[in-house]
């Protein structure tokens, strides 16, 4: 089964997110647990959460369907150590959260070097900040997003990745989620089958299909390889249809959260009807 939905709000509480991804038919979703533009929120109070779990399981929704994403503040490669410290603090309260929420999953953005370390020490740093937050935190699966590999933000290539995951060696823990748009701007042609199949070809060698936990589907309005992360809806931008109705009717991307954040939300519905209706049962 496709797991197929957006990035839905969490306003008025987070139980209403999975209220807000049924309206939409969404079959999973994607969501903050918090204010994303603040350093900490409140601690989720018991009735929010017991809300959360109760709307989940009337709406059909399973852990496995759901993608929480951290707050884009938290740079877990920050070299200045007691900023560094302080972001795998929060980072710590974000997987906190999504374990009282009774969900395995957190996916993040790995961080960046800002310019003031090598990208290999910059990928030394985030895997060692995981791995503190996961040794805090049980039960939770922390989930590098793949970037456009913009500025001084690592995990652009499949070989930082897979140099990140090998640092943390909690292979149990782990895993990868690969944004479309992102990989198109990095330098992967996903925009014809026979290029899609070699980009993930290639993803198996080096990380393997069984570390991937999710995928964000969003076209692109920049280049192959010109590094621009911005996100355009299903079939409008670079990278075209063809890819995500590939996806859709792919059997290896079954049973794993595919997250829309085209920024329609006017077309969320028709994006997630259209990409359930190819699915292979």
């Amino acid at each position: 089964m496709k797991f197929i939905g957006p990035h839905v709000s969490i306003a008025g509480g987070v139980e209403n997110a999975p209220l807000n991804a049924a309206k939409l038919g969404a079959t999973g979703f994607a969501m903050f647990t918090k204010n994303q533009r603040q350093w900490s929120a409140p601690p989720i109070s018991e009735a929010s959460a017991a809300a959360f779990k109760e709307n989940c399981r009337k709406c059909g929704y399973a852990p496995e369907a759901i993608l929480p994403h951290d707050s884009y503040l938290i740079n877990l490669g920050q070299p200045d150590p007691v900023k560094r410290a302080a972001a795998q603090k929060a980072f710590i309260d974000e997987l906190e959260r999504c374990r009282t929420l009774g969900l395995t999953m957190l996916n993040f953005h790995p961080g960046s070097h800002l310019k003031m370390v090598s990208e290999a020490e910059g990928c030394e740093l985030i895997a060692e900040s995981v791995k503190i937050a996961l040794n805090e935190v049980p039960d939770v699966c922390a989930v590098f997003e793949n970037t456009a590999g913009q500025g001084s933000n690592l995990g652009y290539s499949f070989e930082q990745l897979a140099d990140m995951l090998e640092k943390v060696d909690m292979p149990e823990r782990t895993g990868v989620c690969i944004d479309t748009c992102h990989a198109f701007a990095a330098g992967y042609d996903l925009s014809t089958p026979e290029t899609f199949d070699a980009c993930f070809a290639e993803f198996d060698r080096l990380i393997g299909m069984k570390f991937l936990r999710g995928m964000h589907l969003n076209d692109s309005k920049g280049v192959l390889a010109g590094h621009l992360d911005r996100h355009a809806p299903l079939g409008a931008g670079t990278l075209g249809m063809g890819v995500f109705l590939k996806i859709a009717a792919d059997q290896r991307f079954d049973g794993i959260p595919l997250i829309l954040e085209t920024p329609d939300e006017s077309l969320w519905a028709t994006e997630i009807k259209t990409l359930l209706s190819l699915q292979t049962i």
